[in-house]
């Protein structure tokens, strides 16, 4: 069981509910899982032409209590013809809408759907979400290799995950990219995120990579936005909010898919993390309706901490990730100092023994909280 099916079970006794979240991450799994434990119900795919033509049609069975209606935000005039489906047949039916791109944030459907949904973001396999028959270090092993999307996660084979990962990838910038945005240059854009899965950790400078891929910096940055509504990244700002010389920019960027980084073991370590924390924070979220920013701190003397979580404008906690140095990082320390945040934590993926010091915890990956619980 998912961590999200008895929450979407509640919320479709309420609302339509949608689903977002990166293209084969379980979605449609879940959805299916649902239509059984609800006693039947239709599902539609809107890339399958035949689910296409029941769709504009409106041909499914009174009967059928729970519709499904998987990737429809590639339909021009969604929102709009949901917001008419939901209005006359909300009595006779639940309505349950599921997507690989940000339903959340496109614009193309028109009228507006607000109050109408709950928005759930489902992510992949993490530390907080073990399957039984894996044990914890192994789970960590394999998210540090093959990532925790659910195909490659359970499998468990480098080598297939790295043919799963490359068909993934051509199908959203083929399919997925071409039938959302006016893109031409895929195969620019294809190379831009291949220099993005080198830079995770490290502040991402447009301008430069502009001049090395000869576009412009404004091209960069749509690209970079669509990126993020496809859910291939997500992007970590800085917090300045009364920090005394903090750097305004630039973003940060990690990657839904932790083997999607290249580069040494630090980066992929800290990408998991982000992961996880970008995951525990799209959970509350959701589930409780608290506004939560995922932020990083430094200022212009680098002084820098790597991830800054931010409830409802106010720090909560500072987060240090390290690879193997359990040393406590002197920018935490200064941080912790004068911001004096709840929880500060450093999180050693190579530690051998946890402790605490001035108020700081210093802890294995499978003995943090941020990433073991949800």
């Amino acid at each position: 069981m998912r961590y999200l099916e008895t929450y979407l079970i509640s919320d479709l006794q309420k609302k339509m509910v949608f689903l977002g979240g990166p293209r084969q991450v379980g979605k449609t799994t879940l959805a299916q899982t649902l239509l059984k434990k609800g006693n039947g119900g239709a599902y539609f795919n809107w890339d399958d032409d035949e689910d296409r033509r029941k769709i504009l049609g409106r041909r499914w069975s009174e009967d059928k209590k729970l519709l499904v209606f998987d990737e429809i935000h590639k339909f021009p005039r969604w929102k709009n013809w949901l917001k008419g489906l939901y209005d006359t047949q909300k009595e006779n039916h639940k309505i349950l809408v599921t997507g690989s791109a940000r339903l959340d944030v496109y614009r193309r459907g028109g009228d507006s759907l607000m109050g109408r949904y709950h928005y759930w973001r489902l992510h992949p396999f993490t530390l907080s979400e073990i399957p039984n028959s894996i044990k914890p270090i192994e789970a960590l092993k394999r998210l540090m290799t093959v990532g925790g999307f659910p195909e490659p996660f359970l499998l468990g084979h480098e080598t297939q995950a790295r043919r799963w990962r490359k068909e993934r990838y051509d199908r959203i910038l083929r399919d997925d990219v071409r039938d959302l945005e006016p893109i031409r240059n895929i195969q620019t854009m294809s190379l831009f995120l291949d220099l993005l899965r080198s830079r995770v950790g490290g502040m991402v400078v447009l301008a430069n990579l502009a001049n090395e891929l000869q576009v412009s910096p404004q091209t960069l940055k749509h690209w970079l936005e669509v990126l993020e509504r496809m859910y291939i990244i997500f992007v970590v700002k800085p917090y300045t909010k009364n920090i005394s010389r903090a750097v305004l920019k630039p973003p940060k960027v990690y990657f839904f898919d932790n083997a999607d980084v290249m580069g040494d073991e630090s980066k992929r370590f800290e990408n998991l993390v982000a992961n996880h924390l970008l995951k525990k924070l799209h959970y509350l979220e959701d589930s409780r309706g608290y506004r939560y920013e995922l932020n990083y701190l430094r200022d212009k003397e680098g002084r820098e901490v790597d991830f800054v979580i931010v409830k409802e404008g106010k720090i909560e906690e500072l987060i240090e990730v390290k690879l193997q140095d359990d040393k406590i990082s002197n920018s935490l320390k200064y941080y912790v100092e004068r911001l004096k945040p709840k929880i500060a934590t450093q999180i050693v993926y190579g530690i051998k023994d946890n402790y605490s010091q001035g108020g700081i915890k210093v802890v294995g990956p499978l003995d943090a909280p941020q990433l073991v619980q949800l």
